[in-house]
């Protein structure tokens, strides 16, 4: 019997031994492919999988500030929780049924250049992005608390506020981490209404549905986006001539003939505006650095109309 009880004890501390360092493992390859996608340090405080539930917790998720701000952190999540499916965890695809993430806190931060910390990430920043790493998540589950925006760029000294967004959202079908991080990083921000992110063109590019779905646009080149927009002409083009002149300087503008044409962001952005059916107008933009597309800068452009208009 104590034979036994020995072989069992040393069975019990071998299994806990794996399960350990199994967690280690993976919370090493989780840290380090979060940290190639956002191209900012990430800290986990706990990691455990769980394969007889098929459930991940996750605690104490931090990424960090990326070179150029002070230190500190950019996001915080207290809890993460995962479901998924046991069949793809070692496949290269995994498939998550739930996703739940608290993200206690963005800390936003605005440098003497003026520059964001979210647009200084390499994911905002990639002219040419890595390959995505595909997954499927079913169904995420996204708690909001509060952002805390620090602007170096006004004097001597900074200002800043706090945002209390204090929301609940949830999303169906994310294909991609990729997605999932600029999910995480821009939705907050849209919910306290602050604009003028490079990171918002970025996020339509990839699809990632943070803006409601009637507006999802179509990209029809390598450097235009299109939508149809549920409003009439003239209203859309007065607000999109204001939206241009706040955020460029315009070059040529014609309400007749529907166009609009400025420099935004050192790209030179065209508009064009057409009447619809049913009281609707249809906007195509397009912009082009040095020749070359520049399809992110259109499709924030959108954005930031859109924005307005709702």
């Amino acid at each position: 019997m104590k034979k036994f009880l020995i072989v069992s004890g040393i069975v019990v501390i071998f299994l806990a031994g794996i399960a350990i360092f199994k967690n280690l493992i993976i919370k090493s390859a989780v840290t380090t492919a979060a940290s190639r996608i956002t191209g900012a340090p990430v800290h986990m405080d706990g990691f455990s999988l769980n394969l007889l539930s098929s459930t991940i917790h996750i605690s104490g998720f931090k990424m960090y500030n990326p070179r150029g701000f002070p230190e500190g952190i950019l996001v915080s999540c207290p809890k993460i929780k995962v479901i998924y499916d046991r069949a793809t965890l070692f496949k290269p695809k995994r498939h998550f049924l739930l996703v739940e993430i608290e993200l206690k806190e963005l800390a936003l931060t605005k440098n003497k250049e003026g520059r964001l910390n979210v647009d200084s990430l390499k994911i905002v920043q990639q002219s040419k992005p890595s390959p995505p790493t595909p997954m499927q998540i079913d169904h995420l589950n996204l708690s909001i608390g509060k952002i805390v925006y620090t602007d170096y760029s006004a004097g001597t000294k900074p200002s800043g506020r706090v945002y209390d967004v204090n929301r609940h959202n949830s999303y169906k079908g994310i294909p991609t981490a990729q997605q999932l991080a600029l999910l995480v990083l821009a939705e907050p921000m849209k919910a306290a209404a602050i604009k003028d992110a490079e990171i918002y063109g970025v996020v339509l590019v990839a699809g990632v549905a943070v803006l409601p779905v009637a507006v999802a646009a179509i990209f029809i080149g390598k450097d235009s986006v299109r939508q149809i927009i549920d409003a009439g002409f003239d209203y859309v083009y007065e607000v999109s001539l204001e939206e241009v002149k706040r955020i460029g300087t315009i070059t040529k503008h014609d309400a007749s003939s529907g166009v609009i044409k400025a420099n935004i962001n050192g790209a030179m952005v065209a508009l064009i505006l057409r009447k619809g059916a049913d009281n609707k107008t249809e906007i195509t933009i397009s912009a082009r650095k040095y020749l070359f597309p520049q399809l992110d800068i259109a499709a924030w452009v959108l954005y930031q109309i859109i924005d307005t208009l709702q």
